[in-house]
């Protein structure tokens, strides 16, 4: 059964109860009181009669049953009863209407002052209200009971109730329309989410219930987008790793492809042909050339994967120390290259991997060195941050194309392919740093003008001491 159809059937069964109590309820206490105002009716017009007779008495003595039927014709008039019979102990003294056959014996339930009532039906099932008590009139005593016609009172009720079970009908029938269109309003958000997560399910994972309410179901399609954009964008997230994943494979197969070819090429050249002695040193130079080239691949992958992998312990560390440290020993080898290498350096202590640290930043001098054709200027800065550190990398060469700058990053990229193979790069160099300033919580960010240089900075995140 469809929830709309519960919700309808509960609201059904909920109106019925209610109303069928409260209805019912209702004509029971309204017929109730019609019977209280009926027997206090009779007990008032009983005691008129009664009245009546006692004052007859004491002015005219009667004591036969004509005297007692002509006083009582002449003082009580019928339409003040139904029925009417007086009686005393030798026998009945007078009677008249249409239920005195069907008088009950309340004698033993009345005395002199004190009324009995009771509710009776007479042989053709007519209700009627009997009233009965005993009083003396001279040396007798006589019970006199009166009955009254209940008929037009049940008469009522049984209209009440006829009207009241067609209300009641009418009532269900508009209650089942209504609750049929309410459920339908209510449910319908639903039937938007479980469209959503059908959609979802089949691939399409774009799809939103997009539903506007501010009630819990709103709150539920705002949490069941939210994680549908989640699951979306994990997806996407694959989607981009195996993307990078393949392209990683396919630069990786060329990059060994074209160093052992010519490797072999050249050592087969040794091996089948015989070369001149100067053609040998070619072949080998050639073949020691392409083989460094590999042994770098194969350092530089195994740095991005020591990086990414190796436990990250940070220790209080001096970046001012690393910085004047690596500007010393470097200084010669690129002073050979007309490189001027200089730093400036604020002093204090982070929280640093001293050897990934070290490793960053020489592969940031390398690059800049390779932007350099004849010499020029590198710099290097180092300041405190109140979580970390900022080293900031300053050269003046033929800088960086801007469409190139936000696939620097990338394995494998490289912005000259032609000039970098010549230069020993592979493309990993940034890869790795990228890697390392991860590691550090932190960011790395280029900029660069064509002819002017290229500024590196990076704001290592791992806080102070």
């Amino acid at each position: 059964m469809k929830f709309r159809w519960k919700i309808t059937f509960c609201m059904i069964c909920l109106l019925s109860l209610l109303f069928g109590i409260g209805g019912s309820a209702l004509i029971s206490n309204s017929f109730q009181s019609s019977l209280n105002r009926e027997e206090q009716s009779a007990r008032e017009s009983y005691q008129q009669v009664l009245g009546a007779l006692q004052m007859a008495d004491k002015l005219n003595s009667w004591i036969d049953e004509k005297s007692a039927a002509d006083t009582i014709s002449q003082l009580t008039p019928q339409e003040t009863y139904s029925a009417i019979e007086l009686s005393s102990n030798d026998g009945t003294l007078y009677t008249k209407g249409d239920f005195t056959a069907d008088f009950m014996d309340l004698s033993d339930k009345t005395d002199d002052g004190h009324l009995a009532v009771a509710y009776l039906k007479n042989t053709e099932g007519t209700p009627f209200l009997q009233v009965s008590s005993s009083f003396q009139i001279g040396r007798k005593i006589l019970c006199l009971n009166l009955g009254y016609d209940l008929s037009e009172l049940y008469a009522t009720r049984a209209l009440q109730q006829r009207v009241y079970y067609e209300i009641f009908a009418l009532m269900l029938l508009l209650c089942a329309i209504m609750a049929c269109g309410i459920s339908w309003l209510l449910t319908r958000p639903m039937s938007s989410l479980s469209k959503a997560s059908r959609e979802i399910a089949s691939g399409n994972l774009a799809y939103r219930s997009n539903i506007r309410s501010g009630d819990e179901i709103g709150v539920l399609s705002k949490d069941f987008d939210a994680m549908a954009q989640k699951v979306e964008d994990s997806a996407q997230n694959l989607e981009d790793a195996a993307r990078r994943q393949e392209q990683f494979m396919g630069s990786f197969a060329h990059e060994m492809k074209t160093p052992m070819t010519s490797i072999i090429g050249y050592a087969d050249l040794l091996r089948g042909q015989s070369l001149t002695t100067e053609e040998q040193i070619d072949a080998a130079n050639y073949i020691f050339s392409e083989g460094k080239r590999l042994e770098n691949l194969s350092f530089k992958l195994l740095d991005i994967f020591v990086a990414d992998h190796r436990e990250l312990v940070l220790k209080p560390v001096s970046p001012a120390g690393i910085v004047k440290n690596l500007t010393e020993h470097l200084h010669p080898i690129y002073e050979k290259s007309s490189i001027e290498l200089s730093c400036e350096c604020e002093e204090g202590t982070c929280m640093l991997d001293p050897d990934l640290t070290r490793m960053l930043l020489l592969n940031l001098l390398d690059n800049a060195r390779k932007a350099l054709d004849h010499g020029g200027h590198i710099g290097i800065t180092s300041s405190m941050l109140s979580d970390g550190c900022r080293l900031i990398v300053v050269d003046n060469g033929k800088g960086i194309p801007p469409e190139a700058l936000q696939h620097l990053t990338e394995v494998f990229y490289r912005v000259d392919k032609s000039r970098s193979r010549v230069q020993g790069s592979v493309g990993l160099g940034l890869s790795l740093c990228a890697k390392i300033v991860e590691r550090h919580h932190g960011t790395i960010h280029f900029d660069s003008k064509l002819g002017a240089g290229t500024t590196i900075t990076v704001d290592l995140k791992g806080g102070r001491t």
